[in-house]
């Protein structure tokens, strides 16, 4: 089967740039952090100890750079939908980290095609992804580049 109901299957020629992808928002909590340590193995204190946090001057735990990256993963958002069967790979994943994020903070997470780069059979789309907390302030922002194959040919 091709794709679903929900969300017919995409190639590169099938995106624009400007076009958006939202994802569901998420409030970081217990869960987020308890996950996040057991795959990690991170035990830096700043990132568990609520105490160790508060006593520098954080109002309560403060989330790790690659909790946050979880967050603007395309398969949590319907644009992994469209891809089952074009995606050949992400290439590449640069993030900048702007504002801190706390344990009770809501994020929005939401990509967007900032560029495509044509090839033979495939082309790169780049995205701009962005993490923006309740506040409307941005706290992570990225550039995940995949690998898609482009639509056979038809006929001639």
């Amino acid at each position: 089967m091709t794709g679903t109901a929900e969300a017919p299957q995409r190639y590169f020629e099938d995106f624009a740039v400007g076009e958006t992808f939202y994802m569901p928002s998420r409030t970081v909590d217990d869960g987020h952090f308890a996950a996040q340590m057991v795959v990690s193995g991170d035990n830096y204190r700043v990132h568990y100890d609520k105490e160790f946090c508060r006593s520098r001057g954080y109002p309560d735990q403060l989330a790790s750079g690659f909790q946050l990256v979880n967050l603007i993963s395309p398969g949590a958002g319907d644009f992994g939908t469209y891809l089952d069967d074009s995606l050949i790979g992400l290439l590449e994943l640069t993030t900048r980290f702007r504002k801190p994020v706390f344990r009770g903070d809501t994020l929005r997470p939401a990509l967007e095609v900032a560029a495509l780069e044509p090839g033979k059979t495939t082309g790169v789309v780049v995205l701009r992804a962005r993490l923006t907390n309740q506040r409307d302030e941005l706290c992570l922002e990225g550039d995940p580049r995949f690998l898609l194959k482009k639509r056979a040919p038809g006929p001639n």
